[in-house]
């Protein structure tokens, strides 16, 4: 297989573009001389995200990821402007915090069609794209250290993100057993500080009703606070794209930014094949 060592003229199409990592992959992608297909449900951030591009060739359109006609219309008018998709990066993604038995149904359905639905529906038309290509394409699926380990309070959260990163694995074997020239990345970021803490300033009229007690409760109200606080006291977030770029030069699958966590990603291993159960005590003082 080939490496994306040339990212010059190749096509880009991102997903969460607006706001955090989007934002910074996307300017980085423009340095690199790359053509960009740009999509997110917070337009004025998303024009505000293309001014800084300088004169990138840029497509940018609103689409919400959680409609899959949506995202076909975002590919669609990708192959009519540049007749290519050589890099695919899924990074649309939202944070809702709650427990299991207090979040409410939509809030689920909501995390999972943006944190793991999206990329199904990006991949399912795109792959074929790539393979009927011909060319070296890869793919990059921005998952969390969520997907890798459990934390209390965001169920909904780590249940997403695991899906990304299995979805991710179990992809890269399909692609492998028809010899696809096709990488496969799954990013795996702790805290950064994003935008995701802003979450419900982006949710579609199909998954609200304000007039569900749990908007107005303390559990939500506490949630909503530990977002901001966990990713406002993140890590910066201007080494991320060139994380990235590294990694899609070097064929890096597993893409981790927190070495700190790495403790509690083996210590779940063990705990799974030496017939453990989960302790919420294995993160005082880590989480």
């Amino acid at each position: 297989m080939l490496l994306m060592k040339d990212f010059k003229d190749k096509v880009m199409f991102l997903t969460g573009a607006a706001h955090g990592f989007g934002r910074v992959i996307a300017i980085e992608a423009a340095k690199r001389g790359m053509k960009l297909a740009l999509f997110d449900i917070d337009e004025p951030a998303l024009k505000e995200t293309v001014a800084l591009l300088g004169d990138a060739d840029v497509l940018s359109k609103k689409a919400d990821v959680t409609k899959e006609s949506e995202v076909n219309a975002a590919i669609d008018a990708t192959m009519a402007r540049f007749g290519q998709i050589d890099l695919l990066i899924n990074d649309a993604g939202i944070a809702l915090p709650g427990r299991m038995w207090e979040l409410p149904v939509r809030d689920w359905e909501w995390i999972l069609h943006v944190n793991t639905m999206s990329q199904v529906y990006t991949m399912r038309k795109i792959i074929p794209i790539m393979l009927k290509q011909k060319t070296h394409g890869a793919i990059l699926n921005v998952a969390s250290i969520a997907g890798l380990l459990d934390t209390p309070g965001m169920p909904a959260y780590h249940a997403s993100k695991f899906a990304s990163v299995g979805l991710t694995e179990a992809t890269a074997y399909d692609l492998q057993r028809i010899g696809a020239d096709i990488q496969m990345h799954v990013m795996c970021p702790g805290f950064v500080q994003t935008d995701l803490y802003h979450t419900e300033q982006h949710r579609p009229a199909d998954y609200a009703d304000a007039s569900d007690p749990y908007y107005q409760s303390e559990a939500y109200l506490k949630g909503q606070q530990f977002a901001k606080y966990v990713i406002t006291n993140g890590t910066p977030i201007d080494t991320i794209a060139d994380t990235v770029f590294k990694a899609l030069e070097n064929d890096t699958f597993y893409i981790l930014t927190h070495p700190e966590y790495n403790p509690l990603i083996t210590d779940r291993v063990s705990r799974i094949v030496n017939n453990g159960k989960p302790d919420v005590h294995v993160m005082d003082g880590i989480m």
